[in-house]
């Protein structure tokens, strides 16, 4: 059975850990926190990642140890290391179109100005990957989307954070095991109030 690989989209470093951009991260943490294990160094694909078994499948979660906009080299390195084909690449990043709290699946398409997305699709030569989007909303005011996702979520937005977290392990689990059209019409989520 060929293996999937997941990617949590962020940027390392303390200083952006808990920030909207890396809400694709903090997926991939709750998710091999929710199977028992962590992410550790995998020297050769310059990421952090975890092997392992979800029902009957073989999950590699990752993130990369670089900034957002130079995800492609290490996704790529991934999925040759791993010998992963394109169609289980799922990629988990914020998504500022998108209403906080409310979560979409895609199956390709562009990268809607998002860098790390830009880096993966330039990698990879195509934008051949399913895409769980988290929505983080867009900044109010005139603040600029660059400093609005570089910031962390609202304190009301925090309490919310580990529920949406959750749902969006859910939606990989579920790509995983039932397929990307049943994860579309189970975890197609409106906002949160």
């Amino acid at each position: 059975m060929e293996p999937w690989l997941v990617v949590g989209l962020g940027n390392p470093g303390p200083e952006y850990g808990r920030t909207r951009h890396n809400v694709g991260v903090m997926v991939v943490e709750s998710l091999a926190e929710r199977w028992g294990g962590r992410l550790k160094s995998h020297r050769p694909t310059r990421c952090e990642a975890m092997e392992h078994r979800y029902a009957g499948h073989r999950v590699i979660l990752a993130r990369s140890r670089g900034y957002m906009n130079e995800s492609g080299g290490p996704v790529k390195s991934l999925m040759d290391y791993f010998d992963v084909p394109g169609g289980h690449l799922i990629v988990v990043h914020d998504e500022l179109d998108i209403p906080f709290g409310a979560l979409r699946i895609k199956d390709g398409g562009g990268d809607g100005g998002h860098n790390g997305l830009r880096s993966i699709r330039r990698s990879l030569g195509n934008g051949d990957s399913i895409r769980v989007r988290v929505g983080i909303g867009r900044p109010p005011g005139r603040q600029d989307p660059a400093d609005f996702v570089l910031h962390a979520f609202s304190g009301a937005q925090r309490e919310e954070l580990p529920a949406i977290l959750d749902q969006a392990g859910d939606a990989v689990e579920c790509i995983i095991t039932e397929g990307l059209a049943v994860a579309q019409n189970r975890y197609h989520t409106e906002a949160r109030s």
